[in-house]
């Protein structure tokens, strides 16, 4: 693929901007650090995967750069410049620098494949940054002392986890609508065979829309507020009937849409 230097600063830009933005819409927020966003990593995982992981290793750093402005106030928690270093490094800069992998599958797979892999690889080397900062830096701060390597396991993990679930849901139903291999990212030709995109767009989305209302119902209690630790005993304060009620809509709009779908493909078949 052979693009111009401006063409690929303009989709660097745009998409680092879409980023940032979808960065600021947090669905769970935790109030010792973490959140769970609405793909905020996608698009920078799309032009790793566009350009390669070289370009993508410095759109991540400029992602990273912008992520440490945001949270600026984090380094106020800290003291020595050791460690002011190491989150700055650890928390921000590495962490988003990860999203410059997410073309690193590209060859030898199909899109939507390559992007869910790439996209499974950025969130568990942003999850091991995570971990090591906190077992490091914020023991004794945030995390307690004691097992903070455990803990910080356990506490990363309560946001980590949905935000890849949601990233890899995200790039698999765009992947099969857009095209980001050619010059111009364009439409994905569906053949006919492969079924009506609208209707695999609709299912995707249920799917996701009660993931996210699930994932921000029980995640958002496993915190303590006032002390930041995990505390299981939170899965008690979660409305399981709400989401109950999310999911089951959500698997029953899917398979009305595919009994409908599938009886319509069945009269449309030609005869042999």
């Amino acid at each position: 693929m052979k693009v111009s230097n401006t063409q690929r600063l303009v989709e660097t830009a745009a998409m680092l901007g879409i980023a940032t933005v979808l960065s600021m819409i947090k669905l769970i927020d935790l109030p010792y650090g973490g959140s769970v966003t609405i793909a905020s990593m996608l698009p920078m995982i799309v032009i790793a995967y566009r350009y390669g992981t070289q370009w993508g290793l410095l759109a991540g750093f400029a992602f990273g750069a912008i992520q440490q402005l945001i949270g600026l106030n984090t380094l106020s928690w800290v003291t020595t410049w050791q460690s002011i270093l190491a989150v700055v490094l650890l928390d921000y800069i590495i962490a988003f620098m990860a999203t410059g992998l997410g073309g690193v599958f590209r060859k030898g797979a199909s899109q939507q494949v390559s992007l869910v892999l790439g996209c499974i690889l950025v969130g568990v080397v942003r999850y091991a940054c995570h971990v090591l900062s906190g077992a490091t830096v914020w023991a004794g701060l945030s995390i307690p002392s004691n097992a903070a390597l455990i803990y910080s396991m356990g506490y990363n993990a309560t946001y980590m986890i949905p935000e890849t679930i949601v990233m890899t849901i995200a790039a698999f139903q765009l992947g099969g609508v857009l095209d980001f291999r050619n010059e111009n990212i364009t439409r994905m030709i569906i053949k006919k065979e492969e079924g009506t995109p609208v209707i695999k767009w609709v299912c995707g989305l249920a799917i996701l829309a009660a993931l996210v209302y699930d994932v921000a119902a029980v995640f958002s209690h496993l915190q303590n507020a006032e002390s930041g630790d995990f505390d299981i005993t939170g899965l008690a304060l979660v409305n399981w009937t709400s989401v109950a009620v999310v999911t089951i809509a959500a698997v029953a709009v899917v398979l009305v849409l595919v009994f409908l779908f599938g009886k319509h493909d069945k009269k449309a078949a030609p005869q042999a």
